[in-house]
């Protein structure tokens, strides 16, 4: 995210329910690069690599909601990607594939949630 005011009915906030919170920053943080915030033992704002703006968080809880939203990242180098995730934990459920615009793969982090990574092509 950059500093700009929201625009109107984008995505603007992504909040992922997660059974371990330490495992699950351990996981995002080695994946990603991403930062947190604590705001108590319960939940974690996330921030993108060094420190930008708050961007989601997660919410410690035991209702993983399968099948729920498929939350989109944005990799430069999509097999350096994959790579990351599986090395933090992940389990890379399907791809990489092609797709009209790029490749992308689907992975699991360490608390069932689903979420896909793409690259240009």
């Amino acid at each position: 995210m950059t500093d700009q005011a929201p625009r109107h009915h984008p995505i603007h906030y992504v909040e992922l329910t997660v059974s371990d919170m330490e495992s699950a920053k351990a996981f995002y943080a080695a994946a990603f690069g991403w930062v947190f915030t604590d705001y108590g033992p319960e939940y974690t704002g996330i921030q993108g690599p060094a420190g930008s703006d708050e961007a989601g968080g997660l919410r410690l809880g035991t209702d993983i909601r399968p099948g729920g939203p498929l939350v989109l990242l944005f990799s430069e180098d999509l097999d350096a990607t994959v790579t990351a995730v599986e090395q933090a934990g992940g389990l890379v459920i399907q791809g990489p594939y092609e797709f009209p615009g790029g490749r992308r793969f689907h992975f699991q982090d360490p608390s069932g949630n689903e979420l896909g990574v793409w690259a240009k092509a």
